[in-house]
């Protein structure tokens, strides 16, 4: 064999696992492996190194089935927008029967390995957020109901639980706090994402709130979602489980998504809705980076 088809051949194999890899929502999984991390580090007991890492892998792993799962269900919808069709499946890197195979695989692994190296809670409840993520949100409500990301958010909320469950085998305050706070932020964060991009949604026959709702009653809902963020965001101090180093964080970053979120909905000209939505958007992810990262921090301290 030539060294040019050596090269060729190793390139094949990158391109080829490099698409099972974005097929996983690798973007959507670090946000996961994050949350349950912090969920994991603030619980009162504590598991060995090892139990860990292998834990929060079989997290991660169940997180990319779920993505993988869903990619293969919406292949027909990525094709049409602009902002999915470049993914495994309507690209060409990966087929259809690829993606429901490796997907249902790697799901079945990751439980099995969590239940392996944590308890049969932790596992059931990865188990519980899997087949929520696939059949209720992805299957059932998102070419359904407007209020899909609402009630579908529910799976992404569940990371910080699992990772509390890993360590205690149970379920507390606060991972319900923590949960609740990625429940309420979803929608703001999705709808926000769904105003500059109405128009992909809108191809794709999507029923995000501004196709079904139009532009103002997403802002509004919008900006009455961010208004409960702010208390629930603050109220790990009040409940006594985080001090003051996370509460004028929270308060500082909630205030800041409140202010976007108000100037969004008093906004008239489209261009510049546009242009506040993306940067509520992406504002958003930063924020709940934060806001997870002073509930470790202030736990240290």
């Amino acid at each position: 064999m030539t060294i040019a088809k050596l090269k060729t051949l190793k390139l094949d194999y990158f391109g080829y696992t490099k698409s099972f890899f974005y097929l996983m929502k690798p973007r959507v999984m670090s946000l996961v492996i994050f949350t349950c991390a912090v969920g994991l580090l603030i619980a009162p007991e504590k598991i060995n190194f090892l139990n860990a890492i292998f834990s929060l892998a079989a997290v991660a792993l169940g997180s990319g089935a779920a993505g993988a799962l869903n990619m293969w269900y919406e292949s027909d919808l990525d094709s049409i927008m602009t902002r999915t069709c470049l993914r495994p499946i309507p690209s060409g890197k990966l087929t259809k029967n690829q993606a429901l195979i490796f997907g249902i695989l790697s799901s079945i692994t990751s439980v099995i390995i969590l239940f392996i190296f944590s308890n049969f809670f932790a596992a059931l409840i990865l188990t519980i957020t899997i087949l929520f993520y696939v059949f209720i949100y992805t299957i059932w409500l998102k070419r359904k109901t407007p209020q899909n990301i609402v009630i579908g958010g529910a799976s992404g909320a569940l990371p910080p639980i699992i990772g509390w469950a890993i360590a205690t085998n149970g379920i507390a305050l606060e991972p319900i706090i923590l949960f609740l706070i990625i429940f309420i932020w979803t929608p703001s964060h999705f709808w926000a994402l769904s105003l500059y991009k109405s128009e992909d949604y809108r191809k794709a026959k999507i029923p995000m709130l501004p196709i079904t709702s139009g532009i103002n009653t997403t802002k509004f809902n919008i900006f009455l979602y961010a208004l409960i963020l702010f208390p629930v965001a603050i109220s790990p101090y009040f409940l006594n489980f985080s001090g003051l180093i996370y509460f004028f964080v929270s308060a500082v970053l909630s205030s800041y998504y409140l202010f976007i979120s108000y100037k969004l909905l008093k906004e008239k000209n489209s261009m510049k809705e546009k242009k506040l939505a993306t940067k509520l958007f992406g504002y958003s992810i930063l924020y709940l980076f934060l806001i997870f990262t002073f509930v470790l921090i202030d736990k240290v301290i």
